[in-house]
């Protein structure tokens, strides 16, 4: 075999040594994040604070989403390429489950503790509204994971661009899923102070999340094809869908 060969063959299997440990090491990372992430939400589930504690905590965990999108979105701006959204878009996005996921067992702790404000509404309707959400949230993850070849938030970003099934209806089913969902809770906890965070704190915070700095990284990471298809599908609201996004 040619020396030319032989050296091309041995580039090859280190190119191949390399991808396969530094996917290996991005696996362990998102291990080690996940688990992370896990054990605050365990511990902080276990906590009893006073009730102004977990107000505190509802309010100041969402609201603090607010900057880092900011200083994400500064990030991107300042490197728009593919591999620095993918390294950007992972941290933030188990800062924000870290965050937000405590905000929401505060607010949930919250709206069980809270008797002053109760609604008078049947916990019926909360609770099938919430099969409902919580069944339709199961089949955007299972779309996104079929079509996207990925997972929710960081545990795997998706490599293809989803446009078909739910997301041809609006462009954040699972965010539209959740939000619904945890209006069927407030409702099943009867907890006004629950559906007041959630419709003025939590839901706009969201919605900063998703137009500040979502769309420019879906932007980077698919470029014109996510441009079209932004174009032609709502951001939340679902519409029939008419044009299928090329």
């Amino acid at each position: 075999m040619p020396g030319w060969m032989i050296s091309a063959h041995a580039d090859i299997i280190e190119t191949g040594i390399f991808v396969w440990r530094w996917k290996m090491l991005e696996l362990f990372t998102n291990l080690i994040l996940l688990a992370l992430t896990w054990g605050i939400w365990l511990w902080f589930a276990t906590r009893q604070p006073e009730p102004v504690i977990d107000l505190a905590i509802a309010g100041a965990g969402s609201l603090a989403v607010i900057p880092l999108v900011f200083f994400g979105r500064r990030l991107l701006d300042r490197q728009p390429d593919v591999h620095q959204a993918e390294r950007v878009t992972t941290a933030l996005h188990y800062l924000l489950a870290i965050l937000l996921g405590s905000a929401i067992l505060a607010a949930t702790r919250l709206g069980l503790n809270s008797h002053a404000w109760l609604i008078p509404v049947s916990p019926v309707i909360g609770l099938i509204l919430m099969i409902i959400a919580g069944s339709l949230l199961v089949l955007v993850i299972f779309n996104l994971m079929l079509k996207g070849l990925g997972m929710p938030f960081a545990i795997s970003l998706t490599r293809v661009m989803v446009t078909e099934w739910s997301y041809a209806w609006t462009r954040n089913p699972m965010i539209l899923s959740a939000l619904a969902f945890l209006v069927g809770l407030g409702l099943w906890l009867r907890s006004a102070i629950f559906l007041v965070w959630l419709l003025v704190v939590l839901g706009p915070v969201i919605f900063v999340f998703l137009k500040v700095y979502e769309e420019r990284e879906l932007e980077i990471r698919f470029g014109k094809n996510y441009q079209n298809y932004r174009a032609q599908t709502p951001m939340l609201l679902p519409r029939r869908p008419t044009n299928k996004p090329r």
